[in-house]
């Protein structure tokens, strides 16, 4: 039942091996020629990397050969990830910029489908009309290199919701601005999944598959990092988000992202290859569900319609 359109796209933290995000140093143990060959191997045609792994990468191949390597392996979709504290104007702006440049110089040559950046996962006080500006900012500079730049909710972070996501980009008002719909996150936030179908498709980046427990094990940070499962091998009621999503008009292509200690302690071509074989699963069984219930009106949000 999978379509043309039902493209899988290996997050960064996917491939990344024994590598974690709670961790000092994030970069992946493997050669990027290794991870892209297994992305491919395992039939995913987009390919996710981190900020911390593109230097080594460019000493490795240059942004060339890195163009290359993707294209000989049928990689057609790219996600740039990760510049920390876009929205700082304080002494921690200098190094925000030197990741910030290094992403945006490898995109003119990369040509990535977008770039991702997180929210403050510290919660502190911010400025809703300083981040706004700064988020229309960085649209900019995405749109400049022929990217967007999407926006990942947490729910732990100041940015707790999609509702919380979608105001920002609302009140950004860059047309390169939108957000990353990650399954985790909208769990985690209670997000009812019939406010997915209402969410404009214009503002959707990308869309990110996994699945959890019912039950959150310690804070929700080190949930997210050491226990995602595989798509439906949890308790999220990913057919119905898979659902709403195409309700709202999203084909693809569907990220899927996992971290977990159990992710991270098997080969990687094993893990990759069992992280598209659910998530594939998964979206069968929506599209099944989804074309037997003949033709249905669109969902509508159990709240206030989302500003654009």
């Amino acid at each position: 039942m999978t379509t043309p359109t039902d493209e899988l796209m290996a997050t960064c933290w996917t491939s990344a091996g024994d590598a974690a995000s709670d961790r000092p140093d994030l970069r992946s143990p493997h050669t990027l020629r290794d991870r892209v060959e297994a992305v491919s191997a395992a039939g995913y045609r987009g390919f996710g990397l981190l900020s911390d792994d593109l230097p080594a990468a460019v000493q490795d191949y240059g942004l060339k050969g890195i163009r290359d390597l993707l294209a000989d392996n049928g990689i057609v979709h790219l996600e740039l990830e990760g510049i920390p504290w876009w929205w700082d104007e304080g002494a921690r702006r200098a190094e925000s910029d030197r990741v910030r440049h290094l992403l945006l110089d490898a995109a003119e040559v990369l040509e990535p489908r977008h770039l991702k950046v997180t929210p403050d996962g510290d919660d502190g006080p911010w400025d809703r009309e300083v981040w706004a500006s700064r988020f229309a900012g960085l649209s900019d500079q995405a749109a400049a290199v022929g990217a967007r730049l999407g926006i990942e909710f947490f729910p732990w972070s100041n940015l707790k919701t999609l509702h919380d996501g979608l105001q920002l980009v609302a009140d950004a008002g860059h047309e390169a601005g939108g957000v990353i719909i990650d399954m985790w996150h909208v769990a985690r936030a209670h997000t009812p999944v019939v406010d997915l179908a209402a969410v404009p498709l214009d503002r959707i980046v990308g869309v990110e598959l996994n699945d959890a427990d019912a039950d959150v094990v310690g804070t929700l940070f080190e949930d997210t990092v050491h226990r995602r499962r595989y798509c439906g091998e949890g308790s999220f009621d990913l057919t119905g988000m898979i659902t709403a999503l195409r309700t709202a008009g999203w084909a693809g292509p569907w990220g899927v992202e996992i971290l977990s200690d159990k992710h991270r302690s098997l080969p990687v071509g094993e893990a990759l290859e069992r992280a598209a074989a659910n998530a594939r699963i998964v979206l069968d069984v929506a599209a099944e569900k989804r074309g037997s219930s003949g033709i249905r009106p669109p969902l509508k949000p159990a709240g206030p319609v989302f500003a654009r």
